[in-house]
């Protein structure tokens, strides 16, 4: 058997930079034939930049990432082989395409296959199928081609018409975004499809923020027994090199399906020497649940503060769980210099929770500012009174002071070029437990896809991280309150989240009728009340900041529901 030295170089390409990503395409190629690589690969749309969504509908845009790959074929080792994802446009057609570069030509275009078109994904809206699977022969080594959900399918195309092809490595070109669990599936998937195939398995997958989604990493590479070689971190861009033994002879293809006789054969010669054993990378083990929920929302933060050129940002301090956490993220993320803190007591406001909001922006080492909304209040009462004379204090009063606190904070953004960062959560946002223009006004929301419940667990996880608490005590085990009128309690409005928060990803995430989730043990006319609160609350939910994914399916992009819905459920059975 034969050796040969395989890099997978976990890269963090921003969309619609095509001149700076084929930029980073050459570095991490150059960096890896110095560590001995001969065959480099580089994770799906990695010219592009990925999703890149209508952006491929742009013919300049595709012509600029054509040119910059040709500009690659110049520029890169000409004794690698190295693949790269790219869009094209081929006869009338755009496609998701994978892209093998050798000796300073293009050798080969692999079309992807299998379009996913759920949840997060809509490629069968923008990308055409490709029809003919792939397969480089590179000397005496034979490769066969895939792009993610090519791989996903071990009873589809991609797969299956493989598996008469003989060969001995299988390299996956993927763009995965991260939810909770979703490490753990990749593998499972990853391994059934390698076992189909018999083969050595290659899967270099990105890393980074795009917007409201966060690719983990993870590249990792099995061997012909189906056992972990190597395995990038998660989060981090990397590059891992690993040996890959194959059968030195060339393998005949009589008895593959003709379409599969139509490989592209290119002229690779392999080192004579065996690879430098001291440069392989070993096997990165998995973060658990907490570490890697904070480390995708740190990411996506970092991501959409840097690409999108922010200096700094800035959020409002309540003295509450929700704030605390984001904070204490985003100075983990960028540094206490490029946080600030706004407090903006009421005449609710306590006096534990105000020095609550004082104590957390100390302890973080923030920039922090006291701004009392009292006399604002008042003036926007008496001035109103006068429109509503008799009616009685309701909802309208507290949402008024949650906008004058929006109209702060973004005239501190206005004014600074600060981006705002919102502090609701998924549980609030999934029941309406929040205000359209007050506390959802502001630029990004980074914790809208995280259950108050795990609120908790991250504020408690992040506090163990150092050598003394920096989310105060009190924050943590204080009932929760909005604080926007007496004695005010999210209990008041809301079930406890302990019992609110698993309704929710029955009904949200696992699209669960009610009566199912009733007979889960949940009393029936409480799951009616939190199913129509959801419902309800679409329209707010559609008008809010972008956030991070970090569960199996989010509000947005991930669950698109009408506003106008006259579909209601009862429970008929009356519960248990």
């Amino acid at each position: 058997m034969n050796l040969i030295a395989l890099a997978l170089a976990q890269i963090n390409p921003t969309v619609g930079a095509a001149g700076k990503n084929a930029e980073l395409i050459l570095d991490w190629s150059v960096a890896a034939v110095k560590k001995g690589a001969s065959i480099i690969v580089f994770p799906e749309l990695a010219i592009s930049g990925y999703p890149p969504e209508d952006l491929v509908y742009k013919k300049h845009f595709l012509d600029e990432c054509w040119r910059r790959a040709q500009w690659l074929c110049g520029k890169l080792p000409p004794e690698a082989l190295v693949l790269f994802g790219i869009p094209v446009r081929s006869n009338g057609h755009i496609f998701n395409a994978a892209m093998a570069v050798h000796g300073g030509h293009i050798m080969a275009v692999y079309h992807k296959m299998m379009l996913p078109n759920y949840g997060v994904f809509d490629e069968k809206r923008v990308f055409a199928p490709g029809r003919t699977p792939m397969i480089l022969q590179a000397g005496p080594l034979r490769i066969g081609l895939h792009i993610c959900e090519d791989s996903w399918y071990e009873d589809q195309d991609p797969v299956y018409l493989l598996r008469d092809a003989r060969i001995q490595l299988l390299v996956n070109l993927s763009a995965s975004p991260y939810h909770r669990g979703k490490s753990a599936l990749r593998e499972s998937v990853l391994r059934q499809t390698r076992a189909q195939l018999n083969v050595s398995m290659a899967y270099c997958n990105l890393v980074g923020g795009q917007d409201e989604l966060v690719f983990d990493g993870g590249s990792m590479i099995l061997d012909a027994q189906g056992e972990i070689v190597a395995r990038a971190r998660q989060f981090e861009e990397e590059l891992t090199l690993a040996s890959i033994p194959f059968n030195g002879e060339f393998l005949p293809l009589a008895d593959a399906p003709q379409a599969l006789q139509r490989m592209v054969h290119i002229p690779f010669h392999f080192p004579t020497k065996a690879p430098n054993p001291s440069c392989f990378s070993g096997v990165e083990p998995m973060m658990d649940d907490c570490a890697e929920v904070y480390a995708a929302l740190k990411t996506g933060l970092r991501d959409y503060v840097e690409k999108n050129g922010f200096k700094k940002v800035v959020l409002g301090l309540s003295g509450g769980i929700d704030s605390a956490l984001v904070a204490a993220i985003a100075v983990d993320t960028l540094g206490s210099e490029r946080v600030a803190g706004v407090t903006m007591p009421s005449p609710y406001t306590s006096g534990e929770t105000h020095a609550d909001a004082a104590l957390l922006a100390q302890n973080l080492g923030i920039e922090f500012h006291d701004v009392s909304i009292r006399a604002i209040y008042e003036m926007y009462l008496k001035e109103l009174q006068i429109l509503w004379p008799d009616k009685p204090a309701d909802t309208t009063e507290e949402n008024l002071q949650a906008r004058i606190r929006g109209t702060i904070i973004m005239a501190l953004s206005n004014k600074f070029g600060w981006l705002v960062l919102t502090t609701g959560n998924k549980s609030e946002l999934a029941t309406g437990y929040c205000t359209l223009y007050g506390d959802m006004a502001g630029g990004f929301s980074l914790i809208k896809d995280v259950p108050k419940t795990l609120v908790y667990d991250l504020a408690r996880w992040r506090n163990k991280q150092s050598d003394r608490p920096i989310i105060p005590k009190d924050t943590i085990t204080r009932p929760p309150t909005a604080e926007l009128r007496a004695d005010q309690k999210d209990t008041d409005s809301l079930p406890p989240y302990e019992i609110l928060d698993p309704i929710i990803e029955r009904y949200v995430e696992r699209d669960m009728g009610l009566e199912e989730i009733v007979k889960d043990g949940f009393e029936a006319s409480l799951v009616e009340r939190v199913g129509r609160m959801i419902d309800l609350n679409e329209y707010k939910r559609r008008q809010g900041a972008p956030g991070i994914k970090i569960t199996p399916k989010a509000f947005g992009r991930d669950r698109r529901m009408p506003l106008t819905n006259a579909f209601r459920e009862r429970v008929e059975s009356g519960g248990l």
